[in-house]
C-alpha cells in the first residue's frame, strides 16, 4: 500500500468527508476502498463509480481491460455490480460517448471537478434521492 498524506481529510464532491466506494472488490489509488487521491495518482481514480457491461465493453475497446483479472498486481477483474475508483477522464471519456457508468457521489474525490463535469455526474448518480 502506497503511503499517503493523511494532514487534510479527503473531500467528496459536496465538500463532505469522502465515503468509502468498495471493499469488495477493494479499490482505489491507494488500495483503501476510498476514492482518495495525492500527487502520485497521475491518472485521478477519484470517480466512485458502479460498473455496467456497457461501460466494461467500452473501457475495453479503449486499451484498459477491467474485466480480465490480474493475479500478478492483486487485481481481480471487475464485473457488472462492482464499485470502482475510476480515472476521472475514462470516466469523462465514457461519459461523451454514451457509456458512462452510474456514479456515487458521497464516494467520489472532489478532485474528480477538475476533470469532470459535475452536472454530468449528478445526472448519473446512484445515491441522490
Amino acid at each position: 500500500m502506497l503511503a499517503r498524506d493523511t494532514t487534510n481529510a479527503a473531500r467528496n464532491v459536496f465538500g463532505q468527508p469522502l465515503m468509502p466506494c468498495s471493499v469488495d472488490p477493494v479499490t482505489g489509488f491507494y488500495r483503501d476502498g476510498c476514492c482518495n487521491s495525492g500527487p502520485e495518482d497521475i491518472g485521478s481514480h477519484t470517480v466512485c463509480v458502479q460498473m455496467t457491461a456497457d461501460f466494461l465493453a467500452f473501457s475495453r475497446a479503449r486499451g484498459n481491460d477491467l474485466s480480465t483479472p490480474v493475479p500478478e498486481y492483486g487485481f481481480p477483474g471487475l464485473k457488472p455490480g462492482d464499485q470502482w475508483c475510476l480515472c476521472a477522464a475514462r470516466w469523462q471519456e465514457a461519459y461523451q460517448a454514451g457509456f458512462a457508468p452510474k456514479v456515487v457521489l458521497l464516494s467520489t474525490h472532489e478532485r474528480a471537478l477538475e476533470v469532470c463535469d459535475f452536472i454530468a455526474l449528478k445526472a448519473h448518480a446512484i445515491d441522490l434521492v
